[in-house]
């Protein structure tokens, strides 16, 4: 008899559970949509992988059915998915007031628990006036030279290979540029190679979150581990043996962690580092490997760019003279180009933010607590904003000044954390290309299939053959 009851309660609690996470309470209308299993809702629908350029049959799916705006939960925790560009505005003007920056447990795992995305009020500031003063439009100027002596160095190396994978080859040129200028990184002087720890973790970032030895993801902690240790290490030998000028994003930690009452901790500036490290090599070289194979199938395009970055060297009054200012600034046919390439490419195929109280929009209630997720690649390949959206069309953005995000364009995010690298980002991949289209031919000898996750988008072995571009012909342009 008692068995019975046993048995009879423990139904009804599941049951009751499950209807409670079916069906979670608000205090409103709830956006529609599925809350999937128990426990893990619809996390594995969520990480399939996409083998296209539009939009994941996650999302897309999910639009038809539900509409513009959805519910699901993701690892455990209920999320409302975003499509609709009014809410996305929405969300980022209203961060810090009715939403702030979140992301899932395995994200900070992931990236530390002190990484910049994490953080907020005037922390977050504190942390973005830093990263300006290192990739700001002033210090930007002065890396213009470097940027593009490495790139005509690097492309000049690849022109004598058999071929190169663009995506590593890309990878490899911008880390090292870029560690060196944060910590005065030089692989070929250190006893450890830093990037190899970042492929370790890139390689399990898009993996199913489970941390057992053997998995992606462990893997992926494993290299974060030995990253952070190798840069700990980096900042002990720097405070041991301090220089007499500032030379390096370094200095200026040291400097910062010294001062009275500084709120900056050795564990938020190695947090931030790490962050700095992967956001500017690998988001770049992918926009960048992308940007190539774009331009690659698409002659027309080709043959303008060429022409535009032709008429800069014929313009010049010294012909042996770098890149300026003046002329990275002129190259509006190469800024559409990006444009269009970050627009296609969805990099981060997610924003993630939480809601701070109830918040109600278009009918729909989204409860305090709750996470919402910004999806700009249904804001990118949107057919009412962009024509034949899945073509790149670099000419649909002649005449447009792109500053910032907006309804219909938020490849670098948009609101307070608009992405501070952007610049940083933009200069390398219009150095880059200006040094190839100058400098070489090239063709694409293999691969670059696409495969998008909700990480981020590979373009898969992407092969190219590179010779030198005939000088005489060059010149006479």
């Amino acid at each position: 008899m008692w068995a019975l009851f046993v048995g009879a309660l423990i139904i009804i609690s599941i049951t009751h559970w499950v209807y409670r996470w079916r069906n979670p309470r608000c205090n409103g209308t709830l956006p529609p949509g599925s809350m999937g299993l128990p426990l893990i809702g619809e996390t594995l629908q969520f990480f399939a992988p996409n083998t296209s350029c539009d939009i994941s049959p996650f999302v897309r799916d999910r639009m038809k059915r539900y509409g513009p705006i959805f519910r699901t939960n993701l690892v455990g925790r209920p999320v409302v998915v975003s499509t609709d560009p009014d809410l996305n505005y929405f969300i980022f003007q209203q961060e810090g007031q009715l939403f702030q920056s979140w992301y899932p447990d395995t994200f900070t795992e992931i990236f530390g628990r002190q990484n910049v995305g994490s953080l907020h009020g005037f922390m977050y500031k504190y942390l973005k006036n830093m990263v300006l003063n290192l990739f700001g439009p002033e210090s930007l100027k002065k890396m213009l030279p470097e940027v593009e002596q490495t790139a005509s160095k690097r492309l000049q190396l690849w022109s004598h290979q058999e071929s190169v994978e663009l995506k590593e080859a890309t990878a490899t040129v911008i880390f090292d540029l870029t560690a060196k200028k944060l910590i005065s990184y030089d692989q070929e002087n250190s006893s450890e190679n830093l990037r190899e720890n970042f492929v370790a973790f890139i390689q399990g970032l898009i993996s199913f979150p489970l941390d057992i030895p053997g998995t992606a993801y462990h893997e992926c902690l494993q290299g974060r581990k030995k990253a952070m240790r190798m840069l700990k290490n980096l900042l002990q030998e720097r405070r041991a043996n301090p220089r007499k000028h500032e030379t390096d994003f370094f200095d200026y930690v040291l400097e910062e962690l010294q001062k009275n009452k500084t709120i900056l901790t050795e564990e938020i500036a190695l947090d931030l580092m790490f962050v700095l490290l992967f956001a500017s090599f690998e988001t770049t070289s992918l926009a960048l490997t992308l940007a190539v194979k774009f331009i690659s199938d698409h002659p027309l395009v080709l043959q303008k760019l060429t022409e535009e970055h032709d008429g800069i060297l014929k313009n010049r009054e010294n012909a042996n003279s770098g890149l300026t200012w003046k002329e990275y600034k002129s190259m509006k046919f190469t800024f559409q180009v990006i444009n269009e390439t970050v627009r296609l490419a969805n990099i981060v195929p997610g924003i993630f933010r939480k809601t701070l109280r109830d918040i109600q929009f278009k009918g729909y209630t989204i409860p305090a607590g709750w996470a919402v997720m910004v999806c700009p690649p249904a804001v990118h390949l949107n057919p009412a904003k962009y024509e034949d959206p899945l073509a790149f069309n670099p000419w649909r953005w002649k005449g447009m000044e792109v500053n910032g995000a907006s309804k219909t364009f938020m490849a670098f995010g948009g609101g307070m954390r608009f992405c501070v690298g952007t610049d940083f980002t933009k200069v390398q991949m219009a150095v880059f290309l200006h040094c190839l289209v100058t400098k070489c031919r090239w063709q694409a000898i293999k691969g670059g299939n696409i495969v998008r996750t909700p990480g981020l988008q590979f373009p898969s072995g992407y092969h190219i053959q590179l010779t030198e571009r005939d000088e005489r012909h060059n010149s006479t342009k």
